[in-house]
């Protein structure tokens, strides 16, 4: 099965993709003397698809294992080759559960059945980046947003 999207100049270094689920997301670039951006650049939103892609797995696989977590999110870092073309030769991806009564048994098999099962995106990284990951527990807590 093929995916197809189109990405459309918006003008200056903007431009708006489309997606098969119809939604549309922004990119652009950092651009010297310009402080406003509109969008994502295409590196971080390979990172933000990588959080994104595995995120989506492990809220899944918790609700099947009926386990009631209070907030959940991903921090990915992405470090960039100093040659062109830059690319991510490794990414760090932290899972941050938060609970009064987290089981961390399940949340760490949700997060290894996404790392090395699921999670396509995560196998495109592993083709280009070391990829470490690590799970940090935050008990009776609720994240800021």
């Amino acid at each position: 099965m093929a995916d197809k999207i189109v990405t459309h100049w918006q003008g200056g270094l903007t431009f708006e993709s489309d997606n098969p689920s119809g939604k549309t997301v922004i990119m652009d670039t950092d651009i010297e003397g310009q402080n406003e951006r509109y969008g994502l650049s295409p590196k971080a939103m390979m990172l933000a698809s990588l959080a994104g892609c595995s995120a989506l797995d492990v809220i899944s696989i918790l609700d099947k294992m009926n386990e009631d977590i209070d907030d959940f999110k991903i921090e990915v870092v992405g470090e960039l080759t100093e040659e062109h073309p830059k690319y991510y030769h490794s990414v760090e991806v932290e899972y941050h559960f938060y609970g009064s009564d987290l089981n961390k048994k399940k949340c760490e098999r949700a997060v290894t059945l996404s790392v090395e099962k699921y999670c396509g995106v995560m196998e495109m990284f592993r083709r280009f980046a070391e990829i470490k990951t690590e799970i940090v527990y935050h008990i009776g807590t609720k994240r800021d947003i």
